[in-house]
């Protein structure tokens, strides 16, 4: 072979090289951006922006506009009285990672087999079908910034969004901000995810840790907040809690609390919640300055609440109200209840999010979901029904767990409970006079009929979902015909 030939050989095969280098390093970052050519069919597009804010470990009573007097937050008040604040809203899953994908997926947890932190895959069909690319591939520009969890701690470029802030809450609000100015002029429609740690950093104070965005000063006891009415453990506490409790002692370092101790701890848990609050008051702020509000949906939400020293309870994984019942408000300029609380409606943050998202973006979502938009029920003058009732579900899979289940069935007015084992396993409560769940009626002769018609809806649900593994675990009607042995798929 000639040398011209071998050289001009080389020079093609170096450029080739070059090139797949170059498409491999920018592959991440054009599945980040979205197609070139849903931009181009989007313009004009006149299809609302949407926000979505979203804090971590947020229990639902932990707004000043709430009624609560042991914080203030102004902004995200601000933003429900602009808008609707749902008081009914529940999680999939009380835990990061297991609530997180299930809201951006529309999914139970069990349906996505992320049933813990640990938990880090996803199947690649589901990954397809998540928020980002279902809006992305319908001509929206998808924008991520903050912690991520669904379920990989750090979010890529297979998610669908583009990356604006890496996880943590320094420079979250201005990474944000800097976002929406992009966007200012854009003819395409987008979807921004600012997605804070705080008031997650609580854990940290728990272990007597420094928190990575600044710690909280204590302060003299009569400065605290008192206990909660429900703090002391009910005869009825469930025997698993108690154990699994007693057995992470990394997650629930409060043995030996004193009352000052957790009367600290909610003292801190307020600062911090405080502390995002500020930072999301930035973000909207910033909607407002930018003339983006009247075509921009804002959602705020969390992915699961804090037991706040309620039974004597910190973190989350358990079914109790203060960390399975969170934040929930939606700021659509075109709806028609504008400052008011919807106490009829229920929620599935995990569930409901999804098409409610779809449907301000004007896509129908699949009819295989089990979730329903909440855009009906704000933009029409008549309250509609969401769902009779939502379902919440657990598991305790940390290294030192003993792998408890529990499933919650939750409704306007009671809220039935059951743990896969142990003494006190099945739990139900009238939450209308009883909100605080001090009062457990499983063992009430006169309530058995009406557990019962719960002991079937939690059966009828599970049979449903597919959750096989919990199906075992259920308690069957007093009257049922039912063989036990019916309920299982395979015997371990």
């Amino acid at each position: 072979m000639a040398s011209k030939e071998i050289i001009d050989m080389f020079k093609r095969t170096l450029y080739l090289m070059v090139v797949a280098v170059f498409f491999g390093f920018t592959s991440c970052k054009n599945e980040e951006s979205g197609s070139t050519n849903n931009q181009i069919n989007a313009a004009n597009d006149n299809r609302p922006n949407i926000v979505l804010i979203m804090t971590d470990q947020h229990q639902a009573e932990a707004l000043s506009i709430a009624g609560n007097s042991n914080l203030s937050t102004p902004n995200l008040d601000k933003l429900a009285n602009s808008g609707v604040r749902f008081r009914n809203a529940y999680v999939t899953f009380p835990l990061c990672s297991p609530s997180r994908s299930s809201m951006f997926t529309g999914r139970m947890p069990h349906q996505l087999g992320i049933n813990s932190n640990s938990d880090k895959e996803l199947q690649p069909e589901i990954i397809k079908t998540n928020l980002a690319h279902v809006l992305k591939d319908n001509g929206y520009d998808c924008a991520y910034g903050g912690k991520w969890h669904a379920p990989e701690v750090e979010i890529d470029c297979h998610s669908g969004f583009e990356k604006i802030s890496e996880f943590g809450d320094l420079n979250l609000s201005e990474n944000s901000i800097a976002y929406l100015k992009s966007k200012r002029n854009s003819k395409t429609p987008f979807f921004l995810v600012a997605s804070f740690d705080n008031p997650h950093t609580i854990c940290e104070w728990a272990r007597n840790q420094p928190l990575p965005y600044g710690n909280i000063t204590p302060v003299s006891l009569d400065k605290t907040p008192k206990l909660p009415i429900n703090f002391e453990k009910s005869a009825s506490f469930p025997e698993a809690l108690q154990i699994e409790q007693e057995a992470d002692k990394l997650s629930y370092p409060t043995q030996n609390y004193t009352e000052e101790d957790w009367r600290q701890y909610r003292y801190t848990y307020y600062r911090l919640i405080e502390k995002v609050d500020l930072e999301i008051g930035r973000i909207i702020d910033a909607i407002d300055d930018l003339g983006m509000r009247d075509n921009t949906i804002i959602i705020f939400t969390s992915d699961h609440g804090d037991g706040n020293a309620a039974h004597g309870w910190n973190q989350k994984t358990a079914l109790f109200q203060e960390s399975i019942n969170v934040p929930f408000i939606i700021c659509d300029k075109a709806g028609q209840y504008s400052n008011n609380i919807l106490e009829t409606a229920l929620v599935s943050t995990g569930l409901d999010l999804y098409p409610t998202i779809l449907d301000y973006a004007g896509i129908t979502s699949s009819e295989e979901l089990l979730g329903k938009s909440l855009r009906p029920i704000i933009s029409t003058e008549h309250q509609l029904k969401n769902h009779d009732y939502v379902v919440t579900e657990t598991k305790f899979d940390n290294k030192n767990s003993y792998g408890t289940l529990g499933r919650a069935i939750v409704d306007k007015h009671y809220k039935y409970v059951l743990y896969s084992w142990g003494k006190n396993r099945e739990q139900f409560f009238d939450i209308t006079e009883d909100p605080f769940e001090m009062n457990n009626l499983a063992t009430t002769k006169e309530i058995a009929p009406l557990m019962d018609t719960y002991r079937e809806k939690l059966i009828a649900w599970c049979q449903k979902t597919n959750d096989n593994e919990f199906l075992k675990r259920v308690i069957l009607p007093t009257s049922s015909k039912t063989s036990s042995s019916e309920l299982f798929d395979k015997p371990y």
